[in-house]
């Protein structure tokens, strides 16, 4: 028998650094950030696979959620990466299978350009989610809605920065879970292994 082909979930994720734009620093929590990374991983394995951009601050958390998982899980990650950054791959990166590293640009911003439109247009996505983050994660969730509209779009505005812009600029306040809601492994859960998408029009933003 085949074995079932795996839906993607892809994750756009960072933690701010303090020298970047303060606007991503006013609102940021951190710890909820790296709580919700932790549930989104631990929930959604085995049942998805998924694929994010390999930011420092996050694939150390992932890499943690694979460590105490007692089946093999590689298959359903897969890490991207630009080789524009080669010399700052963060050492966990060594720990994945499926990494696949995008030629460089003729500069850091067409260097990201590449990685994402291979990322982002050149698969199928179940969801996108989104937390904390900054003018990166705002870029990536622009470019998910353009190749992605029918996808899930979750904005975990909980977590601050650049998710809680997304969620305040965009119809999505309606679902005022996505702000207030803490219990992470509780709304993954309900969002992406429950089918609680009826409430999703045909661009994947919620509808009343």
């Amino acid at each position: 028998m085949a074995k079932k082909q795996l839906e993607n979930i892809f994750l756009s994720a960072s933690i701010p650094l303090p020298e970047r734009d303060e606007k991503y620093q006013a609102n940021c929590d951190v710890i909820a950030i790296r709580d919700a990374v932790i549930a989104l991983v631990t929930t959604i394995l085995p049942h998805y696979r998924l694929i994010w951009g390999g930011h420092p601050s996050i694939t150390p958390l992932i890499y943690h959620v694979m460590q105490k998982m007692e089946i093999n899980i590689q298959e359903h990650l897969t890490l991207y990466q630009s080789d524009f950054f080669s010399q700052f791959y963060p050492e966990d990166n060594n720990k994945f299978k499926n990494v696949i590293i995008t030629p460089r640009g003729a500069d850091r911003d067409s260097s990201l350009e590449i990685m994402r439109q291979r990322m982002i247009a050149g698969n199928q996505y179940r969801a996108g989610i989104f937390i904390g983050g900054m003018e990166g994660v705002e870029d990536e969730h622009n470019m998910f809605l353009k190749n992605h509209a029918a996808s899930l779009v979750l904005p975990i505005a909980s977590t601050g920065a650049a998710a809680k812009i997304i969620y305040e600029r965009n119809s999505y306040a309606p679902d005022t879970r996505l702000l207030e809601d803490y219990a992470y492994a509780s709304l993954f859960r309900d969002y992406l292994l429950n089918d609680n998408s009826n409430n999703y029009g045909e661009e994947g933003i919620y509808q009343l």
